[in-house]
């Protein structure tokens, strides 16, 4: 076992004072991995950064293309988005579209991290529905999937059609056998695995032309759905979504729960996933635009890399207070 290396820090008054550890991989399009940081083979859950794998059954079944899905949708299929109207009202078009309701999901139901809608929805006195639920694109994906196969409503249950296709698609672009699941935030099952097999299944998306076999085209298909609306992967102020507009959609990215994330390199053919240990996303976002700027595909200039390379901390009223920077021996620092 390797331990985690210190990737970013916080300082205040000119010393450290909060520092985040963590396990980083890149892959080649075999698999093999280019470098690393701490531990390749630390296990961990990829939580939402792992939709597009969860995503690999809605398109190689047809099930996609079978209810006409647009790259739109498919973006959403892979999202952890905020709840705002454009994601709300496309994911509640899609269900009705399949003669599905909101009552159908099973993703439960929380409040909008989008400002606006969530000032609306209090406006109105109404309550956030399962619509407004990070995960409802993907949870649409889902039901899209079980019913092309008509399977059970409980789309969720381990022991579903749906879950054992996801965990075999998983197994195999991962290239591990998974030791284990748990249960996400939206109750879908969550697949555990290295953060070497994380990475090696971004490297598979990024090799995938479109032209190959199903999975490939599969891949393609929901990786170019993402890098072509980042708004709907995310929304407006998130690392997703401006890292991806940076880099002018050569380049997919996803954030998960706990401080994971990953990168699909097409142009270099490349796989990139990493974890912060202690589970802060700032330093997750630190992290992954540093080794985007590493291997040549974002510019540490453009001011959604500087605002994750050298955040300033400003209290509330305005006064510099500290700045959060890569670790040393981390790239880029």
């Amino acid at each position: 076992m390797t331990a985690a290396v210190r990737m970013v820090e916080l300082w205040r008054g000119g010393l450290p004072e909060s520092s985040h550890s963590g396990h980083a991989v890149i892959c080649d399009e075999t698999g093999a991995i280019i470098e690393s940081w701490g531990d390749p083979g630390a296990v961990i859950f990829p939580r939402s950064s792992c939709k597009m794998l969860q995503a690999l059954p809605l398109v190689e079944s047809g099930a996609a293309d079978a209810a006409g899905l647009r790259p739109a949708q498919l973006a959403l299929s892979c999202a952890s988005h905020q709840g705002a109207a454009l994601h709300v009202d496309t994911v509640r078009a899609w269900m009705e579209g399949l003669g599905l309701a909101e009552a159908d999901l099973r993703c439960g139901s929380h409040e909008p991290s989008d400002r606006a809608e969530r000032d609306r929805l209090i406006r109105a006195g109404d309550e956030p529905c399962q619509y407004h639920n990070n995960c409802s694109g993907k949870h649409a994906g889902f039901l899209t999937y079980s019913r092309h196969v008509k399977a059970g409503p409980e789309y969720v249950e381990i022991d579903h059609p749906l879950q054992r296709a996801i965990r075999a698609a998983f197994e195999e672009v991962t290239g591990e056998a998974s030791p284990g699941w748990g249960v996400d935030g939206c109750s879908a099952p969550n697949f555990a695995t290295t953060v070497h097999g994380l990475a090696r299944a971004m490297a598979s998306f990024a090799a995938a032309t479109g032209t190959g076999d199903a999975r490939d085209r599969a891949a393609h298909r929901l990786t170019r759905a993402m890098a072509e609306f980042p708004e709907l992967v995310g929304g407006e102020g998130r690392a997703c979504t401006e890292l991806m507009r940076a880099m002018g959609g050569r380049v997919t990215i996803k954030t998960g729960a706990e401080a994971v994330f990953v990168a699909i390199v097409p142009e270099r053919r490349m796989g990139i996933a990493l974890k912060i240990i202690d589970g802060n996303s700032r330093a997750s976002e630190a992290a992954i635009a540093a080794l985007l700027v590493r291997i040549g595909v974002l510019d540490p200039a453009h001011p959604a890399a500087r605002r994750r390379l050298a955040a300033v901390q400003r209290n509330w009223r305005g006064i510099e207070t500290g700045e959060i920077r890569l670790a040393e021996g981390f790239p880029g620092a």
